[in-house]
């Protein structure tokens, strides 16, 4: 909601000042409201999933669950491995894998049951279950398909990728630019100027989940995206630093997303090219 809002910290500010008290979320949304008032804004645009969307959604918040559930027994049988034998070296990512894990349950069904390798073994069992459950999550995740099937051909966006665009953006009719999806997403840089200097600061607000979407889709395009990589050689040789350039390539791509998502009207006129 915030996200839609320029100039909120403005407003919100006087209207929180007013009550006397330190920051907190209550006192946060009671000056939102106030300030919503004292500007003649009646209705305000809400963040609201239904239907594929609302799926979408349950479905990539229990994947996550789960990967994070997958990372720490992991980490537990890489540290027991380790204890055990020493000499063992696990390739980065290698325990996601059913071929993996099936080569360590052998290795651990012919060495002596003592305690520590019962443990493991049990937790073997539990990455096995585990990887079957998020694989089974992302295949049916790719209903996305059916419901922004255009977010799939940008390029670096993929399955996983699009699913939480969808659900972080929760409605893009909420957006009525751009700007405003850059915003909320934290991607639009704040400005920062004093006297004769012009400049602009990073915006740590916003949505995280959404900025961290959109930086992966920065970074892969970046690698293996050719527009992508003239289009930051060409920010660079303008004098921008590396990390300045990916910022700007981020806002590119939040107006090539917006544009992408949104119902196109035949009188409406034509959006900024994306980076193809």
């Amino acid at each position: 909601m915030s996200g839609c809002w320029p100039g909120r910290e403005g407003w919100t500010g006087s209207a929180r000042r007013g009550l006397r008290q330190r920051k907190s979320d209550p006192i946060d949304s009671l000056a939102v409201a106030r300030a919503a008032l004292e500007e003649g804004v009646e209705t305000l645009p809400v963040a609201a999933l239904e239907g594929p969307a609302r799926e979408i959604k349950l479905l990539l918040d229990h994947r996550e669950d789960l990967v994070a559930e997958r990372t720490r027994a992991q980490n537990r049988l890489r540290w027991l491995l380790h204890d055990r034998w020493p000499e063992l070296e696990l390739p980065n990512g290698c325990l996601d894998r059913q071929l993996w894990l099936e080569r360590l349950a052998g290795r651990l069904a012919r060495s002596a049951q003592n305690a520590d390798v019962r443990v493991m073994r049990h937790q073997v069992r539990r990455l096995k279950a585990l990887t079957r459950e998020v694989n089974t999550i992302e295949r049916e995740l790719l209903l996305v398909r059916g419901l922004q099937p255009q977010l799939l051909d940008l390029p670096g966006v993929g399955a996983l990728t699009a699913a939480k665009l969808i659900a972080e953006i929760a409605g893009i009719e909420r957006f009525r630019s751009h700007a405003k999806l850059a915003r909320m997403a934290g991607i639009a840089p704040v400005p920062a100027s004093s006297g004769n200097r012009t400049r602009v600061r990073l915006d740590r607000g916003g949505n995280r989940q959404l900025n961290a979407a959109v930086h992966r889709v920065a970074v892969t395009q970046l690698r293996c995206h050719q527009p992508a990589k003239d289009y930051v050689a060409r920010r660079i040789s303008e004098g921008k630093t590396k990390r300045e350039a990916l910022r700007c390539l981020k806002r590119h791509l939040v107006r090539t997303i917006h544009n992408t998502m949104t119902p196109r009207d035949d009188n409406a006129p034509t959006p900024a090219p994306a980076l193809t």
